[in-house]
C-alpha cells in the first residue's frame, strides 16, 4: 500500500485534486468569454453582457451556467472520486507509518472542516507556482486579481447556492480561519467598500512556512517569545520532599488526564518556575514556548489581542507548551481587559499551560472547563541551597574552587533562590578570571561579594549601605559584650542547622529571625560592632536612616518601613537602627488621636519584627526609652559601657595606623588615665592639631 513519504508530497496530492477542479472551471469561463467583441470592455459593461447577468441564476458566476457534457461530467467526477479516495488511503498509511502530514495536523490543531482546508489549499496554490495566479485572475476575469476571493473560493468548492451561504460563517471572525490568523482578509485596492464576496484572501505567511516544512517562529513574535527543548528532568529538581511529590502528582494527572490545564506558578526569581514546566514537559515530550509576559503587557490592547493570538496559534504550530512568565503584570486594574483576552485564549488552548508570577491570584467567574491548579512554591531551605550550590559547581569542570571554599557556609548565610545561586556562581567565575593570578581559583571572597550582588539592591535605595571591615581585633570592649557578640555569630552561623536540619522550622511559625539590641552611651561601639558582625558573616549592613522614613503624615511612616522590610527579605544583609529609641519608643496613654497612631506605629513595627526572619540590630543610647514589647521580643541584648583605663588604653594604642609617624613622646597610658572618654571620641581626636592650639602640658 503507497504513502506519502514527506509531508510536502501529500500537500502536492491535494493540489493536483485543485487543478482538476480550476480545469473544469476554466473550461466554463472560456465558453463564456467574448474575445471577438469590439471596444475595450475593462471600461464598459457591453449590453451581451448585460443580458447574461440577468439571465444567470442568482450566486452562480457566468462560466458556472455553462453545463459540461455529460461524457465530460462523469469522466471528471470520477476522477475527483478517485483522487479523494486514493488520498484519504495514502494519507492513513502515512499515518500509521509516523509520517507527519501538516495539513492533517493543520486541521486537529485548529479544530478544521474539510472546506476551510480546500480554502488553505487555493490560497498555498500560489506560494508554490506563480501560474495560479494567473488562473485565479483569469476565473476573475480581472488580470490585476490575482489572488482568490470569498467568491472565486465558494464557487470553486461549493456545488450550490445553499452550500455557498452556509460556508460563508467559516469566514468569520469567530471562525477558526480567521481567529487563528490562518488567513488574512484584505479589500480590493479598486473598491472603496467591497462585499464580503470580493474580499481577498491571503494566506498567512507563517501558515504557509508551516505547510512547507518550515518551523521558523513567527517573526513578530521574536521579540517576545523563544522556544526551549526540555532538558531537565525530575531527578534534577530541588525541592522539599513533599512539595516534589505533589509536583509528581501533577505531572501524572497532566500526562494521564485527557482535560486541559492551567498551572499557575507562584513564587519570586529563581525558585525554579520556569525548570519544573520544562521537567513536566519533558515528561510529557513537549517544548515550551516562554513568553515575555511584561513586555507584552506594557503594549496597547489592540498589538495584545493579535500578538496573543499570534502566540497560541505559535505554540500549537510547535506543539508547544505555553509559559506565560510576568502573568501577574495583567492583575492590575488597567489591565482587566489584556487578562479577559488571554484568559479567554487559554480556555480553549490543546493540552498544559504554565502561569508565572509573584502575586496570589484564583480566576472567578473564568476558565469554565478547564482545571486550574495554582502552586506556591517555596524557597530553597538550607539543604536544597546547600544541593544547588554544589551542582552549580559540579556541571562546570573549567571551574576550580580553592581549598577553603565552604558551600555549607554560603548556604547556611545567603538565602538565595536557585536561579539566584546560578547567577552568584557565574559571577563568581568572572571576578576569578579578572585577577592577574595565574590559577584563578574561585575563592569564598569571590563567592560571599557574587552572593552579595546577587541579593537586592532596592534596599539601597531605603537605607544607606556600610561596607564592612572592622574586625574582632579592632573592637575594644569588655570579655562579656564580646562573648555575647561571638555567641550572635554563632547563631546565624547554625541557624539553618537549627531550622531545617533539627526541624524547628516546623514548630514556629513568626519570630525566625534574629532581634538584637546594642544599648550604651554614645562611642562606645555600637555601630563598630554591628560592622564587626557584617564582616565575620559576610553580610552587607544596611543603615536605615531615620529621616527617609519617619513622616509627619499619619500612615507614611508604616508603608516606610513595609518597604524597608520587604526588601530587606530578600537582601541578605543585616537592618542596623541608630537611635533606636525614636522608632522603638514606648507606647503612652491615648489622649488623643496623634497618641493613638503613634501606639499604631509601634504595633506595627513589632508585627514586622515578628515577621521578619533575618538579622535586625537596634542600637540606642536611651534604653529605659524602649517599649517593653520590643524588650521581650529581643534575642540578645548586649550592654556598651563607657571603657575602662585598661580598654582606653588599648583604643588609644589601636587608633593609630602603623605608618603613622609617632613621637617617643606619645604615652598611651597616661591618655588612658587622665581622660575619661568613649572610643568615638577619641578616634576624632587622632588627627594631630597646629600648635597654638596643643593642650598645656599635664604636671
Amino acid at each position: 500500500m503507497g504513502y506519502y513519504k514527506t509531508s510536502f508530497h501529500h500537500v502536492l496530492a491535494e493540489l493536483e485534486r485543485l487543478d482538476l477542479l480550476i480545469r473544469v472551471q476554466v473550461w466554463r469561463a472560456r465558453q463564456q468569454h467574448h474575445h471577438g467583441e469590439e471596444g475595450l470592455p475593462a471600461f464598459y459593461i457591453p449590453e451581451t453582457e448585460v443580458d447574461a447577468l440577468l439571465d444567470k441564476a442568482v450566486g452562480s458566476p457566468t462560466w458556472a451556467t455553462v453545463p459540461l457534457p455529460p461524457d465530460l461530467q462523469e469522466n471528471i467526477q470520477h476522477r475527483l472520486d478517485q483522487m479523494a479516495a486514493a488520498i484519504t488511503q495514502h494519507s492513513e498509511e502515512s499515518l500509521r507509518q509516523g509520517v507527519l502530514l501538516r495539513l492533517v495536523a493543520l486541521a486537529r490543531l485548529f479544530d478544521l472542516v474539510p472546506f476551510d482546508l480546500h480554502v488553505i489549499l487555493v490560497c498555498l496554490a500560489p506560494e508554490i507556482d506563480r501560474r495560479y495566479e494567473r488562473l485565479y485572475a483569469y476565473l476573475h476575469d480581472d488580470v490585476t486579481r490575482r489572488h482568490p476571493t470569498i467568491d472565486l473560493v465558494l464557487n470553486l468548492l461549493c456545488p450550490d447556492l445553499e452550500t455557498k451561504v452556509a460556508m460563508r460563517a467559516r469566514f468569520t471572525s469567530a471562525a477558526p480561519l480567521l481567529r487563528h490568523h490562518l488567513l488574512q482578509l484584505a479589500d480590493d485596492p479598486n473598491q472603496r467598500s467591497p462585499s464580503l464576496l470580493g474580499k481577498t484572501l491571503q494566506l498567512d505567511p507563517r501558515v504557509a512556512r508551516y505547510l512547507l516544512d518550515d518551523d521558523t517562529p513567527d517573526d513578530r513574535l521574536q521579540a517576545y517569545t523563544h522556544v526551549v527543548f526540555p532538558q531537565t528532568a525530575f531527578g534534577d529538581l530541588c525541592f522539599p520532599d513533599a512539595f516534589t511529590q505533589r509536583l509528581r502528582r501533577v505531572a501524572d494527572a497532566a500526562h494521564t488526564d485527557d482535560t486541559d490545564c492551567i498551572l499557575y506558578f507562584q513564587g519570586p526569581y529563581g525558585v525554579g518556575k520556569q525548570t519544573t514546566a520544562a521537567a513536566i514537559c519533558r515528561r510529557l515530550n513537549l517544548p515550551l514556548l516562554v513568553i515575555d509576559g511584561r513586555r507584552l503587557a506594557s503594549m496597547t490592547p489592540e498589538d495584545f489581542r493579535t500578538l496573543a493570538r499570534l502566540i497560541d496559534r505559535e505554540a500549537r504550530l510547535q506543539s508547544a507548551a505555553l509559559y506565560w512568565e510576568g502573568f501577574d503584570a495583567l492583575l492590575a486594574d488597567d489591565k482587566a481587559a489584556y487578562l479577559a483576552v488571554l484568559l479567554s485564549i487559554l480556555e480553549a488552548h490543546p493540552g498544559p499551560s504554565f502561569l508565572s508570577g509573584e502575586t496570589p491570584w484564583e480566576p472567578i467567574d473564568t476558565l469554565y472547563g478547564v482545571t486550574f491548579l495554582r502552586l506556591e512554591f517555596p524557597p530553597p531551605g538550607y539543604a536544597e541551597r546547600f544541593q544547588l550550590w554544589r551542582a552549580a559547581f559540579t556541571a562546570d569542570e573549567t571551574v576550580t574552587l580553592a581549598p577553603d571554599v565552604d558551600l555549607a557556609v554560603l548556604a547556611n548565610t545567603f538565602r538565595l533562590s536557585g536561579g539566584q545561586i546560578r547567577d552568584a556562581a557565574a559571577t563568581a567565575c568572572n571576578l576569578a578570571r579578572a585577577r592577574a593570578d595565574a590559577a584563578r581559583q574561585i575563592t569564598q571572597d569571590d563567592l560571599q561579594a557574587a552572593c552579595r550582588l546577587q541579593s537586592n539592591r532596592k534596599l539601597a535605595e531605603l537605607a544607606q549601605k556600610i561596607t564592612p571591615h572592622y574586625t574582632w581585633d579592632d573592637l575594644v570592649l569588655p570579655a562579656d559584650p564580646v562573648a555575647q557578640l561571638r555567641e550572635i555569630a554563632n547563631q546565624v552561623h547554625y541557624q539553618a542547622l537549627v531550622y531545617d536540619a533539627w526541624g524547628f522550622n516546623h514548630k514556629l511559625a513568626m519570630g525566625k529571625g534574629l532581634n538584637i539590641l546594642f544599648a550604651g552611651p554614645p562611642g562606645t561601639g555600637k555601630t563598630m560592632a554591628a560592622d564587626v558582625l557584617a564582616h565575620t558573616l559576610g553580610l552587607d549592613l544596611y543603615k536605615i536612616d531615620l529621616s527617609t522614613v519617619v513622616s509627619k503624615y499619619i500612615g507614611e511612616m508604616e508603608k516606610n518601613l513595609a518597604r524597608i522590610f520587604a526588601e530587606a527579605m530578600t537582601s541578605n544583609a543585616i537592618l542596623f537602627f541608630d537611635e533606636a529609641d525614636a522608632l522603638f519608643g514606648k507606647r503612652t496613654q491615648v489622649r488623643d488621636a496623634h497618641d493613638r497612631y503613634a501606639n499604631v506605629e509601634v504595633s506595627y513595627l513589632l508585627q514586622k519584627m515578628e515577621e521578619y526572619e533575618g538579622v535586625v540590630i537596634l542600637a540606642t543610647n536611651l534604653r529605659k526609652n524602649m517599649d517593653d514589647a520590643f524588650v521581650r521580643r529581643l534575642h540578645f541584648t548586649v550592654e556598651f559601657p563607657l571603657p575602662s583605663v585598661d580598654d582606653r588604653r588599648r583604643i588609644w594604642e589601636q587608633i593609630w595606623p602603623a605608618t603613622t609617624p609617632c613621637s617617643s613622646e606619645l604615652d598611651a597610658e597616661f591618655l588612658a588615665r587622665c581622660i575619661e572618654v568613649a572610643g568615638a571620641i577619641s578616634a576624632t581626636s587622632r588627627w594631630p592639631v597646629p600648635s597654638w592650639r596643643q593642650p598645656m602640658a599635664v604636671w
